[in-house]
C-alpha cells in the first residue's frame, strides 16, 4: 500500500480516537489497532502521539479553511459571502465532529505546542471575516467610517460565536448546518447592518 494511503489511514483513526476520547485518554495501540496497523508502523511513519497529534491538527484545520473558503463565492455581495462561509463552516464542523473535537476541544485544552497550531487556523479564518466585513462597509458607505481595529474587533468577535455556535450545534443532531448559519446571520448582520448606516448602540446615561 502507497505510503500516503497508509499514514491517512493512520491519521483518520487518530482524529477519530482524540476526537471521541481526548488527547491524553487515547492510546497509540487502540489507533494502531482503529487504522489496521501495528504499533510500531505509527511510530515509524509519525514519530510520537505529539507529532501524530500535530499532523492531525494541520491536515483537519487546512481541511476547515479549504471548505470555508471553497464555499464562499467572489464577487458576490458582502452579505452573501458571508452568509456562504458560514455555511461551509457550520457543514464541515457538523460532517467531522470528530475533526472538530480535535481542534475546539483538545488541542486548546491540552495547551502548548498544540494551541498555537489552531491560533494558526483561528487567525487565517478571522483574517478572511475581517475582509468580508470590510467589503460590506464599502458597499454601504464609499469612504467606510469604520476603523481596522473595529473591523478586526468584529471579526473576531463573529469568529468566536461560530466556534461556539458550531460545539452546541454538534451537540444537538436536530440543528442543521443551515439553522446554525441562518442563527448567527440574524445575530450578527443586523448589528453589522446598522453600523454600516451609522446606527451605533450607546448605553444609556
Amino acid at each position: 500500500m502507497p505510503r500516503a494511503v497508509r499514514e491517512r489511514q493512520m491519521l483518520d483513526a487518530a482524529v477519530r480516537t482524540f476526537g471521541q476520547r481526548g488527547y491524553r485518554a487515547a492510546s497509540m495501540d487502540e489507533i494502531a489497532e482503529l487504522a489496521g496497523v501495528s504499533k510500531p508502523l505509527v511510530y515509524l511513519y509519525l514519530n510520537s502521539k505529539e507529532e501524530l497529534f500535530t499532523a492531525c491538527i494541520r491536515r483537519e484545520a487546512a481541511a476547515l479553511t479549504e471548505a470555508v473558503r471553497d464555499g464562499v463565492t467572489p464577487g458576490a455581495p458582502a452579505d452573501r459571502q458571508l452568509w456562504d462561509g458560514l455555511r461551509a463552516f457550520f457543514t464541515h464542523t457538523a460532517e467531522h465532529p470528530d475533526a472538530w473535537a480535535v481542534l475546539h476541544s483538545q488541542a486548546r485544552t491540552v495547551g502548548e505546542p498544540f494551541a498555537a497550531e489552531v491560533n494558526v487556523l483561528r487567525e487565517e479564518i478571522v483574517a478572511f471575516v475581517t475582509v468580508l466585513i470590510a467589503d460590506a462597509a464599502r458597499e454601504a458607505h464609499h469612504d467606510p467610517s469604520l476603523p481596522d481595529r473595529e473591523v478586526a474587533g468584529l471579526a473576531h468577535a463573529l469568529v468566536g460565536a461560530a466556534e461556539s455556535l458550531a460545539g452546541w450545534a454538534n451537540a444537538e443532531p436536530s440543528v442543521s448546518a443551515n439553522q446554525s448559519a441562518a442563527t448567527l446571520m440574524n445575530f450578527a448582520w443586523a448589528g453589522l447592518g446598522n453600523l454600516m448606516e451609522g446606527r451605533r448602540w450607546s448605553p444609556v446615561r
